[in-house]
């Protein structure tokens, strides 16, 4: 497997480059002990796509999207890491007695022979751009070493100083950076990890052997560490303690949540913890305060749903309620409204469960049903507290729907969440509560159903292409698709290689007028109101998702795969 000077002088030619550039490059790669594909990417003269390209077009070695495979940290530790450094090789494949190696240079034969030493296997290659390659290795090494630093050091007796504290006079704040034992030290740098990669929630995960530990990023999973499970006990009992959960109980599922403070911000973590057959599995919410804006025009979406939702707001009293599945926004949503809702001369109270962010100025419940305090109590007790807007964090059975709904009809603002896909499936859903259709009808001012599509990385956005049939059956008019620049990221460091960063809201707002009123007392079915209101100029929810995508703020893959349409 060789490419000779004269393969690799045309090649460069063809890709524009001088004579004298070309004859420093072949200089370059004598000085470094002959790898050309080093001295080539180096030079910085023609695109690495392009050398990979070549080099597997030649070489018969298959190009490999590195970014895409989950690396096995217990496969590349198999090797030292003085031989992934020198060899620049990262192992990303065992079947039996074959491991497959990324490289940038598949003409490094002495690799062979010293895989076959080290592990009694042999080798395929398969060919990865250079700064992918330096990127996957710098990434790996660095969070495995510091995983390594904190389990390396972990002792029988380090486990007695995790249980310090443990009675009345724990603390609810945990502060990031303390010195202290390797368990604390290793939560405090998963969660610090977990902010700094704007995650939405941090799974620990037990299984037979190992345990691993994956962030929820913009809406997606991503693994970020595993290690033998002996270190795991340790770890959730440290959980238990800043969460002011009992960890001598690991029988029953427990919920608590603790707040961290870092670098000026306060952040809270809602903790679940689910006994499973391996142990137990944790679930932590992360919840940064900072994510609350005070004002519609601020929450992201677009002008159309936006000023259909402050008409709204503005009424003394009735019903506003937003829907959508679990995490597509919808308490963020609501919470922004009563910010810029809070006021001195206003009474705001809310019944949750659980009470998610904490906000100064508004009276918050959390829902205790072991108690009797559930959605109805609570809300039955609230009314009389004198409240101008009412907070209902869910309205799961007829009977929270009911009290919910006469209160907006005895001069209350009152917000609430519902699980529908559509905005007119939140009233045939409450029907199905039990709820008299008049009522409905009488109380509901607007529902907004809402999504939340990733964004494309700005740092990596590149022009793309997508076929025009399929634009079509999105039913994009022809005249549109000449002015639609589409738009895609390629993956960069910024956005994990994703090819996107961070997330916006679409959505669809459905306005309660006579003739909606009209529909929902005749006990019209869903469709039949969804029909009726975007006949009057509602925009739906994949319309307003596709506006994103021809803006390029977006996929069209992102706009398919939460609308479900097209």
């Amino acid at each position: 497997m060789k490419i000779d000077r004269a393969s690799w002088e045309q090649w460069l030619k063809s890709m524009g480059l001088e004579k004298d550039l070309i004859e420093k490059i072949f200089q370059s790669s004598e000085r470094q002990g002959g790898s050309l594909p080093e001295a080539v990417a180096q030079a910085k003269a023609v695109p690495e796509e392009a050398l990979i390209d070549f080099l597997s077009d030649a070489t018969g070695v298959p190009p490999l999207y590195i970014q895409a495979v989950q690396v096995d940290p217990e496969l590349v530790g198999m090797f030292p890491q003085k031989f992934i450094a020198q060899y620049r090789v990262v192992p990303v494949a065992r079947i039996g007695k074959l491991v497959t190696l990324a490289t940038a240079d598949p003409f490094k034969i002495r690799v062979f022979d010293d895989v076959k030493r080290i592990t009694s296997c042999d080798v395929a290659l398969a060919l990865v751009q250079p700064t992918q390659l330096s990127e996957a290795i710098d990434n790996f090494f660095s969070d495995t070493k510091k995983f390594a630093e904190f389990t390396g050091d972990q002792r029988a007796d380090s486990l007695e100083i995790i249980r310090e504290g443990d009675g009345a006079d724990r603390q609810d704040v945990v502060q990031v950076g303390v010195e202290d034992a390797p368990v604390i030290k290793m939560v405090n740098f998963i969660l610090e990890r977990a902010i700094k990669q704007r995650a939405s929630d941090i799974h620990f995960e037990p299984y037979e052997k190992e345990f691993r530990i994956r962030y929820r990023i913009d809406g997606a999973l991503r693994e970020s560490f595993s290690h033998a499970l002996d270190f795991y006990p340790a770890l959730v009992a440290r959980t238990k303690i800043i969460s002011k959960l009992d960890i001598t109980e690991k029988r029953i599922p427990q919920d608590g949540r603790f707040r961290l403070e870092l670098k000026d911000r306060q952040i809270d973590f809602r903790v679940s913890i689910l006994p499973t057959y391996f142990g137990e599995k944790m679930v932590l919410r992360v919840l940064d305060r900072s994510g609350i804006r005070s004002g519609l025009d601020r929450l992201g979406f677009t002008e159309k749903p936006t000023s259909r939702l402050a008409e709204a707001i503005k009424r003394p009293y009735g019903m506003i309620l937003v829907t959508g599945p679990t995490g597509s926004g919808k308490s963020t949503t609501l919470y922004s409204i009563l910010n810029s809702l809070n006021t001195p001369e206003k009474n705001l109270m809310t019944v949750e469960d659980p009470v998610e962010y904490q906000v100064e100025g508004i009276t918050q419940t959390q829902v205790i049903p072991e108690i009797g305090l559930t959605f109805a109590s609570g809300l039955r007790a609230l009314l009389r507290q004198s409240p101008d807007i009412v907070l209902v964090g869910e309205i799961r059975d007829g009977e929270t729907a009911d009290i919910a709904v006469k209160a907006a009809l005895t001069g209350h603002l009152v917000f609430s969440t519902l699980h529908t896909n559509s905005a007119a499936g939140a009233m045939t859903r409450l029907m199905d509560m039990g709820v008299e259709p008049f009522l409905i009808a009488s109380s509901v001012v607007c529902v907004a159903a809402q999504r939340l599509l990733r964004r494309i990385c700005p740092h990596c956005k590149r022009p793309a292409t997508i076929p025009d049939d399929v634009l079509r059956r999105c039913k994009i008019p022809e005249s549109e698709l000449k002015m639609i620049t589409v738009c895609h990221g390629e993956g960069c460091a910024k956005c994990n290689h994703t090819g996107y960063l961070g997330r916006l809201g679409a959505a669809e707002v459905l306005s309660i007028d006579p003739e909606i009123r009209n529909l929902v007392i005749q006990k019209k079915s869903s469709n039949v109101i969804h029909e009726t209101a975007v006949h009057k100029g509602m925009e739906t929810l994949f319309e307003n998702a596709l506006g994103l995508f021809k803006s390029g703020a977006t996929t069209l893959e992102e706009v398919l795969r939460v609308t479900s349409a097209g």
